[in-house]
This record gives C-alpha cells, sequence and structure tokens, in this order.
C-alpha cells in the first residue's frame, strides 16, 4: 500500500471512530429492555409497578416492580407524566440524549477533513508516485550516475561513423583544456537523426558510459502538461539540475515532441509547446551559458524541427545513424546472438545478408523469434532453420493456419502467388525470389517475397518498370488461367498505382520530363499528407492521369507476355503450391524448367489451433515486399 493511502486510512480512521464508539455506547445504553407502549406503561404507572424510570429527551427506560426491564417513547409535550412519576415515588433519573460538545464540533468537521484529504491525494496521483503535490514544474528527468551499470561503444554496433563523432564529445568532456587552447570550444548540442531502431537512444548511453559523467534522460513528451507554464518551468529545473552536476550530458528523446516549428498552429491562439521551445532556446544558447553541459537529442523527423533549434551555437552537430549495412548488420548479430547457443548449420554472415534494409532493433527481434522457434520445438540450440521461420514471421507475419478456406479460394490463391512469383523469377534485374506461401499470413491470404542480394540506395527506371509488372502478375494469372478476377489483387493495384504516380510526380521518370509535381506543406497539426499543396493546371493533372495509367498498362502487358510464354510452368507453379503450400526459389526455378521437386526433411510442428480466425479484408493478398522509398544521395 503506497503512503498517500496510508495517511488517508488513518485519517479517516482517526476521525470516524470516536463517533462509532459514541453511538455503540450510546445506543447499548439506551436499547435497555423490550419494548413498550405508551399506553401500558401509563398503566403500569397508575398501578403503582413501575420502580425506576431514566429519561433521555422522549426516551424512556427502567425497571417494574418484578424487575421486569422495559423502554418506550414519550408522545411530544406530554406534563402528566411527572405528576403521576412523583404521585407513586417512582424513582426519576435524567441523561442527555444528545452528544458532547466535542463530539458534536468533530462530527462538524469529518466532511472537510476528508475533502482536504481527497483533493491532496488525488493531487498527488496527478504528479506521479513519491512527488509533493506542487511539484508541476519540477523536471521528470532520471539521472543515471557514473557509478550505475554502464553502456559502452562495444554495445553499439553497425554505426562507426556515428561513433566516430561522438568519440569526440567523450574527449571534450575528459580533456576540454586539449581543445580550448586551440581556441576550440565544447559543442553544446548533438542532434542524433536516423530512422526508427537504428540505435539513436542507445548511442546516446553509450556516450555517457564512456565519458562517466552523469546522464540526464527525458522524454521530449515529459515537458508539456495540462497547465500552462509548467513546460517552460520543467526546462529550467533540467538545466539547474545539469549544472550542479556538470559535466554531464543530457539526453532529450524524441525531440519533435516540443522542437517542431514555431508559429504553424491553427486558430492563433496559445501554444504550450512553444513556450516550452523558447525556454529551451534560452538554455541551450541564451544570456546564460552553461558550461561543461551538453545536450544530446534524437529525432526521426529533422524536417519539422524549429530552425532556430538547429542553428549552430545550439545543435552543433547533427550524426546521422542510418540503417546499418552488411558488415553493420553483422557485428549486431554477433552481440546479440552471444547469449543464444547456435548450431553448427547456422553462418551469420549469410543471415546478414539476407536481411538488407534491417535496423538494429529488427534485427535484435530476429534472433528472439528465432531463440523462440527452437525453444518451441524443444531444440537444445538455435539453428539455420530456426532463423528463416523468424524472418519469414518478421517480415510476412505469423502464419494463419487456422483460417478456413475453401478449395475454390484457395486455388485462386495459389494461381494469383504463382503469377507473382514467375514474373519475378523471369525479370531481369528484379530482385532474387525469397519464397512464395499460400499460407495466410498477417491479413494476407498469400505472400510472394522477394529479399535484395545488396542494400538500394537508389532505384533505377527499369527496376521501378518491373515492380509494376510484378504487381500485376496476380491479377492476370487470374485472368489468364482461371478467367475471373477477385479483390485479392486489390492491394496489388493501390500499390502500382502509387507507384507509377510516384515515378511521374517524384521521380521525373514520364513524358512530362524531369519534373516535380504537388509539393508537400506539413502542418504539424494535420499529419504528413493533409498538408499537400496542388501547384499545377487542370491540363497538368490530366497528363499526370494518362502518364501513370501508360505505366501501369505498360506493367500489365509485360506481365501478360511473360505469363504467356510460361503458361505450363505457372501451372507446375499452382499445382505444387497446392500441395506444399510453401515454395522457395530453387522450388520455383525447378518447376520453370520442368524438374521435379527435391524431397523435403520433415519437422514436427505443433497442431493448429482448431478455432477460426476472422475473415480478412478484400485486399488481404500481399504480393511483394513493397517498394520503400529511399532518398536520393546528395
Amino acid at each position: 500500500m503506497s503512503s498517500n493511502r496510508k495517511i488517508i486510512l488513518l485519517l479517516v480512521v482517526f476521525v470516524l471512530a470516536p463517533v462509532i464508539v459514541f453511538q455503540i455506547i450510546r445506543g447499548s445504553s439506551l436499547s435497555q429492555g423490550p419494548e413498550m407502549n405508551f399506553t401500558r406503561f401509563m398503566q403500569e404507572v397508575e398501578q403503582g409497578s413501575v420502580r425506576e424510570v431514566t429519561i433521555a429527551d422522549s426516551f424512556v427506560t427502567g425497571r417494574l416492580v418484578n424487575g421486569e426491564r422495559f423502554r418506550t417513547y414519550i408522545p411530544m409535550a406530554y406534563p402528566e407524566l411527572m405528576t403521576a412519576l412523583r404521585r407513586q415515588n417512582v424513582v426519576i433519573r435524567g441523561q442527555s440524549g444528545r452528544p458532547s460538545a466535542w463530539v458534536t464540533g468533530l462530527i462538524g468537521i469529518v466532511p472537510f477533513l476528508l475533502i482536504i484529504g481527497v483533493w491532496v491525494y488525488f493531487m498527488r496521483q496527478m504528479q506521479g508516485g513519491g512527488n509533493r503535490a506542487m511539484s508541476f514544474g519540477k523536471s521528470r528527468a532520471r539521472l543515471l550516475m557514473p557509478t550505475q551499470k554502464k553502456v559502452t561503444f562495444k554495445d553499439a554496433a553497425g554505426v562507426d561513423e556515428a561513433k566516430e563523432e561522438l568519440k569526440e564529445i567523450i574527449e571534450f568532456l575528459r580533456e576540454p583544456q586539449k581543445f580550448q587552447k586551440l581556441g576550440g570550444r565544447i559543442p553544446k548540442g548533438v542532434l542524433l537523426v536516423g530512422p526508427p531502431g537504428t540505435g539513436k537512444t542507445l548511442l546516446a548511453r553509450a556516450v555517457a558510459g564512456e565519458a562517466n559523467v552523469p546522464f540526464f534522460s527525458i522524454s521530449g513528451s515529459d515537458f508539456v502538461e495540462m497547465f500552462v507554464g509548467v513546460g517552460a518551468s520543467r526546462v529550467r529545473d533540467l538545466f539547474e539540475q545539469a549544472k550542479k552536476n556538470r559535466p554531464c550530458i543530457i539526453f532529450m528523446d524524441e525531440i519533435d515532441a516540443v522542437g517542431r516549428h514555431r508559429g504553424a498552429g491553427l486558430g492563433g491562439g496559445h501554444d504550450e509547446r512553444e513556450q516550452t521551445l523558447n525556454q529551451l532556446l534560452v538554455e541551450m544558447d541564451g544570456f546564460e551559458g552553461h558550461e561543461g553541459v551538453i545536450l544530446m537529442a534524437a529525432t526521426n523527423r529533422p524536417d519539422v524541427l524549429d530552425p532556430a533549434l538547429l542553428r549552430p551555437g545550439r545543435f552543433d552537430r547533427r550524426v546521422v545513424v542510418p540503417r546499418p549495412d552488411v558488415r553493420g548488420r553483422e557485428d549486431i548479430l554477433g552481440i546479440h546472438v552471444h547469449k543464444v547457443p547456435l548450431a553448427g548449420d547456422v553462418d551469420i554472415s549469410i543471415v546478414a545478408r539476407s536481411t538488407p534494409g534491417f535496423s538494429g532493433a529488427d534485427l535484435a527481434n530476429l534472433v528472439n523469434e528465432a531463440a523462440l522457434n527452437a525453444a518451441r520445438h524443444n531444440q537444445k540450440a538455435v539453428g539455420k532453420d530456426d532463423f528463416e521461420a523468424a524472418k519469414d514471421k518478421v517480415l510476412m507475419g505469423a502464419e494463419r493456419k487456422s483460417l478456413i478456406i475453401s478449395d475454390q479460394e484457395k486455388r485462386i490463391t495459389a494461381y494469383h502467388e504463382a503469377g507473382h512469383a514467375l514474373v519475378a523469377t523471369m525479370l531481369p534485374g528484379a530482385d532474387p525470389l525469397h519464397k512464395v506461401t499460400i499460407i495466410p499470413r498477417g491479413l494476407a491470404l498469400g505472400v510472394t517475397m522477394q529479399v535484395p542480394v545488396d542494400d538500394r540506395h537508389t532505384y533505377a527506371r527499369a527496376y521501378l518498370e518491373g515492380q509494376l509488372a510484378i504487381l500485376m502478375g496476380g491479377r492476370l494469372a487470374e485472368e489468364l488461367f482461371l478467367d475471373t478476377m477477385t479483390s485479392g489483387a486489390g492491394n496489388d493495384i493501390e500499390q502500382a498505382t502509387e507507384l507509377a504516380r510516384r515515378m511521374v510526380c517524384k521521380f521525373g521518370m514520364s513524358r512530362l520530363g524531369p519534373l516535380t509535381f504537388g509539393s508537400q506543406e506539413e502542418l504539424i497539426f494535420l499529419g504528413r499528407e493533409l498538408g499537400q499543396h496542388r501547384d499545377y493546371s487542370e491540363a497538368t493533372a490530366q497528363a499526370i492521369d494518362q502518364e501513370v495509367q501508360r505505366l501501369v498498362g505498360q506493367g500489365y502487358e509485360r506481365a501478360k507476355q511473360i505469363l504467356a510464354e510460361n503458361r505450363e510452368g505457372l501451372v507446375r507453379i499452382a499445382d505444387a503450391l497446392l500441395k506444399l503450400e510453401t515454395l522457395d526459389a530453387t522450388d520455383v526455378n525447378r518447376l520453370i524448367a520442368g524438374q521435379p521437386l527435391q524431397a523435403r526433411p520433415s519437422r514436427p510442428v505443433e497442431p493448429p489451433p482448431q478455432a477460426s480466425a476472422p475473415a480478412t479484408t478484400e485486399d488481404a493478398v500481399l504480393p511483394v515486399t513493397p517498394l520503400q522509398e529511399k532518398p536520393a544521395p546528395a
């Protein structure tokens, strides 16, 4: 039980206990004997059968001559009772029926004490456990001292360039005189920029561990609350604590929550977030300096940050933390498999090459899923098959073998995925086929997955046109071989249309020339897409639509030609999918060439659950790994 609840409970017991005890004592003293109606009571008095009475307001208790006890109530304004009692020489005692003055006063104070206690309790709850009731303006930063468990650069792999940049920060903290004697100054801020899961927070903790200085950690969302002025007060308190512990590092995660561009709000009202940002700007490089305090911040959206926050003197350095390359992935896997017993058939370098685009968090999740899969099958070590199963689960989703699918729908899915797989295999320059399956995974009834050989940073026009053909392969297989169309191709068509529109409007890969159409103005309260600005005419819009239609049509005709030239191969792939449910690239190549499939090693699996899963959406078939837009090199 928390201290707040103990205090309130003791207060309630202290206030109510005397009242309850008084009522019990009073009730016991006034409730002696059976009740007697007033008429009989007066008869007993007139007959001289009453020995003694005790009168408390309108309540009377007493004893008869024969020793029997009784109790009764006196009607209001009945003075004849006292006359009759005196006439019969009855012993009369008086007793107050009202509580004492201190009990009456205590009962009047109880509601106010309870209200105050409840108010204090809720105020403390609003501020979090253990904080004082009025500590709104106190910083919520967590302090990590050098004596606590450290994270070093050995724990952060795959980000060698970022570590080199940050090592200078450590040298600044350790030996500032080395740089100051040549006229240099310590950087005031370092901004870590990169996609989610690449290790920005881990790098900041490693800097604190290597530098052996206090480390304050706080999130950007911890500043702004429902009360005006709280954010600015917490910023001031944070830097005051940092000055007391300098040299030190302040790490602010997700700084875009408080550092977004000012003046972008709608309506022109007061914005507490802007007031917090103004105070942060003053603390970083204002009239009063903070020597020995380095602010590190992390974000995956540097484009929305205020320019005043990014200028030199505040964030002097911008360190990019990208997704790791193949060597970086191998180093990251080496760290995560350190505590995992590996089988002899596992080659970390092969796993690293087969996971392009994976971040550090993705690789950690991959190793964990592989270990869980091995434990699920009661193995003593994690093998190659476990990593393959984990990769499929991460990329395609978990298998849903309990989903009940009709034979006709399963046949359509098999031909649909066979069309994707065949076009992806026969197209030159396309990413190699990794696996095709008709086992429902996630929200998909079937998946055709391609894995690039190397990390891609730019995309050629021929490659993108090939992707359009692969996306059209599923719908064409349904039309040519089953003479039908299904909603399963809805997601394919959506991806193809979006890709073609980006080729026209963003990449300049159309007959309209190297032009960009549709600039994007991101309003911070409307999200990414709601602020898009149309900067072209209606005639240009029609030309864009025609170009999008032409590119998708070219991919359609190209896929149609490939399927028509390899009809027998597609039928063999579809039949094999109906029997085996999952094929890899080797199986597909052998089926296209008309060769028999190789025998597969059997492995015990758990029986699927009996309950059926909910139905999927219309466009649940996911053909290929969707193209992820990557920035072109500067």
